[in-house]
């Protein structure tokens, strides 16, 4: 690898430089440019520019401009290529959250998660391949695997969030397709006493949804700084606290299906000539209203008695609190579930096909639902950094951090339908048949289908609890489910750097030692009506206004009160299956990172040169879930792996003179398994007929022949190593000014190796033959004794697997227009745009239609972000456009498990305007603001089916599935800094 890394280096960078220079001088020649530079440091904190009056007294600026200017400093300084976002005073990014703030930058994507950004894409791959720091230290996660939800880190509390997309050796942890590291203001470097509050109402548009979640709420934080006289003891303290709803209007279809030709469905279908048209089978109508409340502090102290000690104490935590109430119908509408028919049915042709856009389904028996889910989550991070100065050029520097991250949820789903009330529990009890008029024409534009429906389903006197669903029912009256997750994260890091004069002017030398701790279990259980599962109406102390589902024209449904609701009608049954104990696992991991760095300076080219070397240790703790077994015996599974991996880096910067310069930046990157797949469970099955001929093993049974390929299992996989990928970035930068610069960037990786479901081969030795298996007079084709048994069969797991590149373009850049003229002063604008491409498929599969079907998770193709702003004399206005192709997202689905989604392109706009009074007036330092988010209410969208499955029409577009719209964010607030 080093040999390659050098081969590349040299001939690329050569080449690069020749060919980039010219045509990049050429391109912007006559332009005019200002050369500057700003002391790195000096940019972490929030952003402020000094001016002066006709007086000559200095007036601090801040806002979108100084923001700007602050940011771009980031970008300009850091050796390592990087994206950066600075606060536009002291307790203000730019946007609600650190997630839809950095989703702005180039090469960087958000997921929405119930309507909110929460986790983020670099260059075009999942979240599992990044990192994200706080102040240069790993955080614990509440997640399922390591990437952080940025929902728990307050926008205010933070003076700005660095995206590297190139490594620096000195940094332990850092990701494969990037790190963010969020960082906090440093007091001593802030420099001056602040005190700032913010204020903000908050209302999501449209009718409220659900009556006992509210629709308004507010956001209020504070921040103060200030040091010692002698200016050796600098503190800041922090506090932000939310109270922000959301709601969500859902709707889901779960497929289209033709219903067996004209010959079955001549006496269900008319029309006779609809008899062959697609018709969706079932769908799902749900109001969902969400409580989000979160409060968090933050307190740094630092001290600097001497130019020889630097001591730095920082001290974070958070609690979220989420509330969350779904009301709404689901129903099948297909033949097989309760012999529905359709009447007056009209049909077009969509992409070749004839398609059932409108009509009336009869025989429907909608199944309402009642849910009612929390989710609590504690943080907390501390750290301690010490700066000892031995010499006038030696320096040691120490970190200490802890980080603990607790997640306790609770997800519930109850079920009711019209009548009341059967005296017993068999099947089609007391269900009572409804005729449901459709109308699906506007979903291929991204709306909301309309039905019309019979009965009254918000009647108390009619609507009942218990099982109404088909085919004799779930066998429960509603579920829950508690997914539980704690994580520990301690770091101890310890470094010196050396002061050098010549071409290297410092040399960095340390270690990092971090210990990551992580464990996960799901409490399962049945709910039973109290009263041996017979149909129950709800007294109307346990009910709240009904609930409209308007926005699908389906009327109202009844609105129970589930956290009064559920002790008083309902059973908790525990639930125990193979996936209860294949859901409980611990992780255990050391990481010892060994590394060096030598930072150069020569004239016009400066850098520089690391390498880590990594080991871990990784224990992972499970069971064997041996369901073949009457009882299932479950056996606790203990598996150790340990390996080396050596990361070398490279980032050069050439600077061409006049703010114009070139970069090049190669390295070796790994990103580390997810946690969740690393868990040492596995389900063993074998076949109770395993003397039956079958493809696999064509013969029978013979005594005395080893009978093989019987054992077979699925899991996950202790044994996991990285994704290990080589990387290569080179940019030509352009800085007009503090607030205007252009960037244009290419990157290359070369993943060695990529992790997704194979079939391998597994030992089975040790587990016993099930006695269900064995050959009886009544099981003729069990296992007769002398037949031997191969130990050794197939397990589906995660593995290590094929690799692939992936690559992309990605340009950037900022302009004020008062440089094209004075008139146009305070005008500006900041935009972006990223083009990615992959070869990359997470398949074992040869067969290249399925390879080029098969896409990994988070790679948008196209991402284009524009901002316009005005900012002058206190007054300031922006809107900013947002866009992000169609990608594979992966979302929580059924009985809290990951999945993945094909999520359509998806559109974001925000607006806001606000005015700050200047000095010399009475109100100096109050300011005001109006933001919308979502102004154009765009809808989530995704298709059935992911990887070329799912229903298509003949010409092969596929059909639409999922559809969410979440409203319009409105905020108003002040903000006062004195």
């Amino acid at each position: 690898m080093e040999g390659y890394m050098k081969l590349q280096t040299r001939s690329s960078s050569r080449t690069f430089l020749l060919g980039i220079t010219t045509s990049a001088l050429a391109l912007v020649a006559g332009l005019p440019s200002v050369a500057f530079a700003q002391d790195a440091e000096e940019a972490t904190q929030p952003a402020e520019d000094v001016a002066t009056d006709a007086d000559g007294n200095v007036i601090v600026v801040t806002g979108i401009r100084a923001g700007l200017a602050s940011s771009i400093a980031l970008k300009r300084e850091e050796l390592s290529i990087v994206e950066a976002v600075s606060a536009e005073d002291i307790g203000k990014l730019p946007d609600i959250s650190i997630a839809e703030a950095i989703s702005r930058l180039p090469g960087l994507t958000t997921q929405r998660v119930n309507g909110r950004a929460q986790v983020i894409s670099i260059r075009g791959m999942a979240p599992d391949f990044s990192t994200t720091l706080l102040n240069g230290r790993q955080q614990a996660s509440s997640g399922d695997n390591r990437g952080v939800e940025f929902d728990q880190y307050p926008s205010e509390l933070l003076s700005s969030v660095v995206i590297y997309k190139t490594p620096d050796a000195s940094i332990a942890g850092m990701g494969l397709s990037g790190t963010a590291d969020m960082r906090t203001v440093r007091p001593l470097a802030f420099g001056k006493k602040a005190i700032a509050l913010n204020l903000r109402g908050e209302v999501n548009s449209g009718s409220q949804l659900n009556d006992d979640i509210r629709k308004y709420g507010f956001r209020a934080s504070g921040s103060y700084i200030d040091q010692s006289e002698d200016g050796t003891l600098g503190w800041a303290l922090g506090f932000a606290y939310l109270d922000s709803p959301s709601s969500n209007r859902h709707y889901k279809a779960y497929n289209y299906e033709s219903f067996g030709g004209a010959d079955f469905t001549r006496d269900r279908i008319s029309p006779d000539t609809a008899d062959t048209a697609l018709f969706l089978s079932g769908q799902e109508i749900f109001a969902t209203s969400r409580s989000n409340k979160r409060a968090a502090a933050i307190g740094i102290l630092e001290w600097e008695p001497s130019d020889s000690v630097h001591l730095t104490t920082d001290l974070y935590y958070s609690r979220f609190e989420q509330r969350e109430v779904t009301r709404g119908a689901q129903w099948f509408s297909n033949v097989w579930a309760d012999n529905q028919t359709f009447t007056n049915v009209e049909t077009a042709d969509i992409g070749g096909t004839q398609v059932g856009v409108s009509g009336v389904v009869n025989g429907v028996a909608p199944v309402l639902r009642n849910d009612y889910n929390t989710r609590d989550d504690d943080l907390f991070s501390g750290g301690l950094n010490a700066e000892f100065k031995m010499t006038d050029r030696l320096r040691l520097i120490g970190d200490l951090s802890y980080s603990r991250n607790e997640r306790d949820e609770s997800i519930t789903e109850t079920y009711a339908g019209f009548g009341c009330c059967a005296t017993n529990v068999t099947q089609n009890a007391n269900r009572v048949f409804d005729s449901i008029g459709f109308d699906l024409s506007n979903l291929t534009n991204g709306g909301f289908p309309t039905y019309s429906e019979g009965l009254d389903y918000a009647d108390a006197s009619q609507v009942s609890l218990g099982d109404r669903a088909p085919w004799g029912g779930w066998g429960h009256d509603g579920q829950t489910k508690e997914p539980h997750v704690t994580e520990d994260v301690f770091a101890l890091d310890l470094g010196f750097e050396y002061d050098m004069d010549g071409f290297f002017e410092q040399f960095d030398v340390g270690a990092n030692f971090t210990k990551r701790t992580k464990s996960k279990r799901v409490d399962e259980f049945d709910l039973m009506l109290k009263n041996g599962r017979l149909q129950t109406l709800v007294d109307p102390a346990d009910l709240v206004d009904p609930t409209s589902l308007d926005f699908a024209g389906f009327g109202n449904v009844l609105a129970v009160d589930l956290r009064t609701a559920l002790p008083k009608y309902y059973d908790k049954i525990d639930f125990i299956n193979d996936s209860t104990f294949d859901k409980a696992w611990k992780i255990d991991e050391e990481v010892l990172t060994l590394r060096t760095k030598a930072t150069f300076n020569s004239g016009n080219l400066r850098g520089n040169i690391g390498v880590q070397a990594i080991h871990q240790r990784q224990e992972s703790s499970g069971s064997v879930i041996n369901a073949t077994l009457t009882p299932r015996v479950v056996s606790p599974v203990n598996v150790t792996k340990g390996y080396w991996d050596v990361l070398p880096s490279l980032n050069m910067i050439y600077d061409l003179g006049d703010g114009h310069r070139l970069r090049f930046a190669a390295a070796k990157v790994m990103a580390r398994p997810r946690m969740d797949e690393m868990r040492a469970s596995f389900i063993p099955n074998f076949p109770r007929s395993p003397c039956t001929p079958t493809a696999q093993v064509p013969t029978p049974c013979v005594v005395g022949v080893e009978r093989t390929g019987l054992w077979s299992a699925s899991g996950g996989n202790a044994l996991l190593e990285p994704w290990r990928a080589r990387a290569l970035d080179v940019a030509y930068e352009w800085y007009i000014d503090r607030t205007s610069y252009i960037s244009v960037a290419g990157f290359y990786k070369d993943l060695q190796s990529y992790i997704f479901t194979q079939r391998q081969v597994f030992d089975f030795t040790g587990l016993p033959i099930p006695p269900s298996s064995l050959q009886t007079p009544t099981q003729p084709n069990g296992l007769p004794p002398g037949v031997p048994v191969s130990p050794l069969g197939q397990i589906d797991q995660p593995a290590n697997g094929q690799g692939g590149t992936i690559k992309g373009i990605e340009v950037s850049g900022a302009l004020g227009f008062g440089k094209l003229h004075n008139a146009l002063d305070g005008f500006g604008v900041i935009g972006s745009y990223s083009y990615t491409d992959s070869n990359l498929s997470p398949t074992a599969s040869e067969d290249p239609t399925v390879r080029q079907a098969t896409r990994i998770p988070g790679l948008s193709g196209t991402v284009y972000t524009v901002t316009g702003y005005f900012e002058k004399d206190g007054f300031q206005a922006r809107a900013a456009y947002r866009y992000r192709s169609a990608f594979k997202g992966e979302v929580t689905q059924l009985f809290a498990v990951r999945g993945v989604t094909e999520i359509l392109a998806d559109e974001d706009v925000s607006a806001q305007i606000g005015y700050t009074f200047q000095p010399g007036s009475s109100l100096a330092g109050l300011g005001m603001l109006l933001q919308v988010n979502n102004l154009t209410n765009a809808a989530y969208r995704t298709r059935v089916g992911v990887d070329g499955g799912g229903a298509r029409t003949a010409d092969g577009d596929f059909l639409p599935e999922t559809i969410e719209k979440y409203g319009r964010q409105i905020l108003f607030g002040f903000n006062y800094r004195f």
